[in-house]
């Protein structure tokens, strides 16, 4: 091949060629460059618009899941927990049963609720009470197992093994009492709706003495006020709970036995304030007249307490508590504030229970600080306890005292409450023209509408509220009655206008 050839032609017809190849390159490559300018700008706007989109969905759906959701505590679906889905078991005995029945008849529903009482042997009569649980004996194996100082306490620690051997239909929930314990329903379902049964929960409350809760633990729910096992959770318990019990024999309770296990299992307690231990000695009056920010769920201890109303005895006192309890459940013993300025006085209700007329202006940390009216369970000491108490030593700052008379309905949703006042012992009364004039109220009458069936249910996505009351008619006592009404706080209320 000659050197010629392979150099550029210099012939016209080549060169226009050659450089409409040349052209027509760069209008390709200049076309190519626009395009994808043109997508990357439409992919750029169309990502910025997604991840906005996105982004202002997610926070929007994320707001729109419950908080207890979002912090582990997820509902689950299917129909909402109700009563039927609670399986009670009451741990009692023979010997005491016939007496302590009384407790279970004030808040047993027949058909309604499901449980036994399990005791030690059979009695005459399965069902001493005709509203209160049926009776089983406990399945003989607990005489085989190892204890120290309570044997009964392994058999009542069994109850949870005795009870899912059952197998009973639609059971979400396990509760566990004893026979001197007071259940309010409506108000446990409420607390166990806010948590998913299909989870391992292991629910209840501590011992009101410090003394107590350092003996046992304070980790531990305390089983006279009653505690709540989900499904899971008690099932997982019972395959471990023989050969548990031996190790633990050195324990007294059987809630202390319960706990040890429930802890192999890594389940820690989730504390519910409305689980009333009530190791406590003395009156109850001023624990209940400043009752916490939470549902009342349950009370124990009565026999070792003064009845809760004076001139009653406990069972009277019960029913009067639970009339009102039916009557608008979930504010049972809730604690209202309000004010008098002029008079300078300060009045707390306790709905369903008691008022409280101050001669003088408190603020609340102090009115819902519980009056000291009991000491601790085993010492009989004045404290401590898990909670702050303040005591009323001066007779011109303790308060004229009203309890509850009676419940009725009032408007199309409403309840009317009064409260009478109670007679001072002779020469425990203060002598100021203040107080008497505090104590020439005779009664002091609470309206209210009734507060909304699940407000207790929502208070895992809606913080809790304390209500509001105010005076009606002016604060004006006509016929030595006094009226208020409880009523929803408005966005900027507090009680402070009242201090000033």
């Amino acid at each position: 091949m000659s050197r010629d050839r392979l150099r550029p032609s210099h012939d016209p017809a080549i060169k226009r060629g050659l450089y409409s190849l040349q052209d027509n390159t760069r209008v390709i490559f200049s076309y190519l460059t626009r395009l994808f300018l043109i997508l990357c700008l439409i992919f750029s706007v169309s990502l910025v618009l997604y991840t906005s989109f996105s982004s202002s969905n997610k926070n929007q759906f994320w707001h729109r899941i419950p908080h207890a959701a979002r912090t582990g505590t997820v509902l689950s679906p299917g129909p909402p927990t109700n009563i039927s889905h609670v399986l009670f078991g009451i741990g009692g005995s023979a010997a005491t049963w016939r007496d302590r029945s009384v407790y279970s008849s004030i808040w047993w529903v027949p058909d309604v609720t499901r449980g036994f009482v399990w005791l030690d042997k059979k009695i005459d009569s399965p069902r001493t009470n005709i509203n209160g649980p049926p009776a089983k004996v406990s399945s003989p194996e607990w005489t085989r197992f190892k204890y120290s100082s309570s044997r009964s306490a392994v058999r009542i620690a069994r109850i949870i093994s005795d009870s899912v051997k059952l197998r009973l239909p639609d059971v979400r929930w396990f509760v566990m009492g004893d026979d001197d314990t007071v259940y309010y329903i409506d108000n446990l379902v409420s607390v166990l709706s806010r948590y998913d049964h299909n989870q391992m929960w292991y629910i209840g409350g501590n011992s009101e003495s410090v003394e107590q809760d350092v003996m046992h633990s304070y980790d531990m729910a305390f089983g006279g006020g009653g505690f709540a096992l989900s499904y899971p959770l008690a099932e997982r318990l019972v395959s471990i709970l023989d050969g548990c019990l031996d190790r633990y024999y050195y324990f007294y309770g059987s809630d202390q036995r319960i706990w040890a296990c429930i802890s192999e299992i890594g389940v820690p307690i989730t504390r519910e304030r409305g689980f009333h231990q009530f190791d406590i000695r003395g009156s109850a009056y001023g624990l209940l007249a400043a009752h916490p920010l939470a549902p009342l769920v349950s009370l124990h201890h009565l026999d070792a307490l003064e009845p809760l109303f004076p001139n009653h005895n406990h069972k009277e006192s019960l029913k009067s508590i639970h009339q009102a309890y039916q009557a608008d459940p979930p504010r049972i013993f809730q604690q209202t504030f309000c004010h008098d300025s002029k008079r300078k006085w300060s009045i707390s209700i306790a709905w369903g229970y008691t008022v409280q007329l101050h001669p003088l202006l408190l603020p609340a940390m102090d009115l819902q600080t519980p009056v000291q009216t009991f000491k601790t369970w085993r010492s009989w000491s004045n404290g401590p306890f898990t909670f702050n108490t303040r005591p009323e030593p001066d007779l011109c700052k303790r308060p004229v005292v009203f309890m509850l008379e009676r419940v009725k309905k009032g408007g199309f949703n409403g309840s009317l409450t009064s409260y009478k006042r109670i007679e001072h012992e002779p020469g425990n009364t203060c002598k100021t023209t203040q107080y008497a004039q505090a104590m020439s109220v005779q009664r002091i009458l609470v309206s209210s509408l009734k507060m909304e069936p699940d407000y207790w249910k929502k208070s895992y996505v809606q913080a809790p509220r304390r209500y509001c009351c105010e005076l009606m008619n002016k604060g004006i006592v006509k016929n030595n009655s006094m009226q208020l009404r409880i009523r929803k706080c408005r966005n900027r209320e507090s009680i402070t206008s009242g201090l000033d």
